[in-house]
């Protein structure tokens, strides 16, 4: 067994930080080592008692003075977007309809889909991600391209065929049974390969039929493990328009309630304008609103209200994402210092510390997947990823008045890109550099 250590500086959540002084929600090692070894976590710690511990030949890899942290976790991307990214739209569904849909028809075409793949991961691993959730084209190509490629890497990624059978151009459309069947598939030959999940993923409500949502409904029954995933809320245009197709629901969430597709293990991207009653629902369900900062911004589709949906006395699960390529920036460290200038218009704090708690752990807590990915727990996999918060010019001099962790993590939050991505770590390989 080849065993590796990792030194620097340590940073790992324990839970949710109540505030900025909130030292127990997390764990900082200054000097701190990270022993990996087949792809997982076998000791950590201080450097020292670490070090002690190990063969004096062991490989030592330093990345003094920089932070080490779990790799970072995006919950709600599109996979086929890359090319739509910064498409000038005025609102959803337009944006929708004029760029992505043409683009996503595309993926019929296999090369197509996995040279996409191939960009797709190595913007990951450019940024620090080393999970997310993707939703593919209605294309089995695209899901298999997806996951090849994934499997390749050695990521832990999860993703799902889109299910679309209206409202959409011909190319995009598959039926309620082709849905069922080819998602079926996709399950049977990728779902627990290498670090793969797959995800049921009806697109939203306005492109499934009645039909097409009973068959996610009976995906969901036969394989109850699997994430589910979806729009909801997103603007008001949409919300109407689903309520016209949908008379007979209560309001948008209760159509995915009445498929059965409303649960732990659901991830709705948007959730921004959910009633009372809706935001009742998704508690009571445990299913999780995952808020797309970039996006929300670019379409213009609303401020979400992460603060006021959390600290409900019945609050709902909150995960973040880019939502690319609504989304504009791959980032994560871009897409909280969204996240926290929306709270600012809302009134609202959002700390550093629950920033990069929510590109982690919170992140893993949503997807149910914190007992192998967002800490740096002895046991879990080894992805983690290096952060130098002088990367740049303007982040070296601010850095020469910076005098606290908090200040640094805010510091990368607002300067930080993929140039402060020292490097990615998946199962316990650098990954970034060889890209």
């Amino acid at each position: 067994m080849t065993k590796t250590l990792i030194r620097g500086r340590l940073l790992s959540f324990l839970r949710r930080p109540e505030a900025l002084d909130d030292a127990t929600s997390y764990r900082y090692e200054e000097d701190g080592g990270l022993l990996v070894a087949d792809g997982r976590i076998i000791a950590v710690g201080a450097y020292e008692t670490v070090r002690a511990g190990v063969p004096e030949d062991v490989e030592e890899i330093d990345h003094r003075p920089h932070l080490i942290l779990p790799g970072l976790i995006d919950t709600h991307v599109h996979f086929p977007q890359m090319q739509v990214i910064g498409s000038y739209a005025a609102n959803l569904l337009e944006w929708l309809n004029t760029y992505t849909f043409p683009e996503e028809c595309r993926f019929v075409e296999s090369e197509h889909a996995a040279r996409i793949a191939r960009h797709f991961y190595d913007e990951l691993l450019r940024q620090g991600t080393t999970t997310a959730v993707a939703y593919c084209s209605v294309h089995k190509t695209s899901a298999d391209a997806y996951f090849a490629e994934a499997l390749k890497r050695g990521m832990r990624m999860i993703g799902g065929k889109v299910m679309m059978d209206r409202n959409a151009p011909q190319g995009l459309l598959d039926t309620p049974e082709m849905g069922y069947d080819e998602t079926r598939a996709v399950i049977a030959e990728w779902h627990g390969k290498g670090r793969n999940h797959v995800a049921i993923t009806p697109r939203f409500a306005i492109t499934s039929t009645r039909a097409q949502m009973e068959m996610a409904a009976a995906l969901a029954r036969e394989f109850p493990d699997l994430h589910i995933q979806t729009h909801l809320s997103e603007n008001h245009d949409e919300i109407r328009f689903t309520g016209e197709l949908y008379p007979d629901a209560i309001d948008y969430t209760d159509v995915y309630a009445r498929y059965g597709l409303l649960g732990p293990r659901s991830l709705f991207g948007h959730c921004i304008h959910l009633s009372e009653r809706e935001a009742d629902a998704m508690s009571a369900a445990g299913a999780v609103a995952v808020h797309c900062p970039t996006s929300n911004l670019f379409l213009g589709s609303g401020l979400f209200p992460l603060k006021a949906l959390s600290r409900r006395e019945r609050p709902v699960r909150i995960a973040v994402a880019t939502d690319i390529g609504g989304g504009t920036s791959y980032s994560m460290l871009k897409t909280l210092d969204e996240a926290y200038k929306i709270q600012q218009l809302l009134g609202e704090r959002l700390n550093p510390f629950e920033s990069f708690y929510h590109m982690t752990l919170g992140n893993a807590e949503a997807l149910s997947l914190s007992d192998s990915i967002g800490t740096l727990e002895v046991g879990t996999d080894a992805d983690f990823v290096v952060l130098d918060a002088a990367a740049t010019p303007a982040m070296a001099l601010k850095m020469e008045v910076v005098r606290s962790l908090a200040d640094e993590l805010f510091l990368l939050q607002t300067l930080g890109d993929d140039r402060a991505v020292r490097e990615t770590y998946v199962a316990g390989k650098p990954l970034k550099a060889l890209i």
